[in-house]
């Protein structure tokens, strides 16, 4: 099953030298589930000829914000919509699972709560409580039509979003394993507003158990189930 990879952002390039940019990290998150792998760098205007470019689609992170005025959004919007039209199944993460919500009808926001930085607990639908890593202010704050929530926080009540057998979308970062967001943490202490203590937490908590495995799976499963 091929899967295009929709990047909208490149990780830092301190991360980067390390541990690869985003679609390295997504392609170790599916290893061993068969998949191959395009990639196109949306978020520099490479946008794919077609919805059946891919079998399925993996929308990812970025720096940018889904309600900004980026070049890139309003096409990848448009890009998402012709995806969900033409049946062929596509996941989200992060600013994923925001754009998906937007380009069909939700709203996002910047949360006056603050930002999720590094390990947070979640319960979703079919796997229970899980913690997964998290790097985030903004939220979907008006779910789609089409959407249903499985999988919330007390932080982020809608953390993850299912549309029919077409869409999941999921809030936290599945592919930032312990060592790379511990290597974010690093390289992004003291800079934009990144609270001091909530940096202090999410480096203390880079020793616990992560659960990220347990939603790639899941995501895995999605897509497969969906395959044309």
């Amino acid at each position: 099953m091929k899967i295009g990879i929709l990047q909208c952002g490149h990780t830092p390039d301190e991360v980067k030298a390390s541990h690869g940019d985003f679609d390295l990290l997504f392609h170790q998150m599916f290893e061993g589930q068969n998949f191959t792998f395009q990639t196109w760098n949306v978020v520099d205007m490479a946008f794919p000829r077609s919805p059946k470019s891919a079998d399925g689609w993996l929308v990812t992170g970025s720096k940018h914000g889904a309600y900004e005025d980026h070049a890139f959004i309003p096409k990848l919007e448009e890009l998402i919509r012709r995806i969900y039209d033409a049946d062929r199944p596509m996941v989200g993460i992060c600013f994923g699972h925001q754009i998906i919500a937007q380009a069909l009808g939700g709203t996002v926001e910047k949360f006056t709560g603050g930002w999720a930085i590094g390990r947070h607990d979640y319960e979703m639908e079919g796997l229970g409580r899980v913690a997964v890593n998290a790097w985030h202010q903004d939220q979907v704050v008006t779910v789609p039509a089409d959407a249903r929530v499985i999988g919330s926080s007390p932080f982020c009540r809608n953390a993850a979003l299912v549309y029919g057998d077409k869409v999941m979308t999921v809030q936290p970062h599945p592919e930032l394993t312990n060592p790379v967001i511990g290597s974010y943490i690093e390289n992004r202490r003291g800079t934009a507003d990144y609270p001091e203590d909530l940096m202090d937490q999410a480096q203390a908590a880079v020793s616990l158990p992560n659960e990220g495995d347990k939603v790639a799976q899941a995501l895995a499963d999605f897509l497969k189930r969906g395959a044309p």
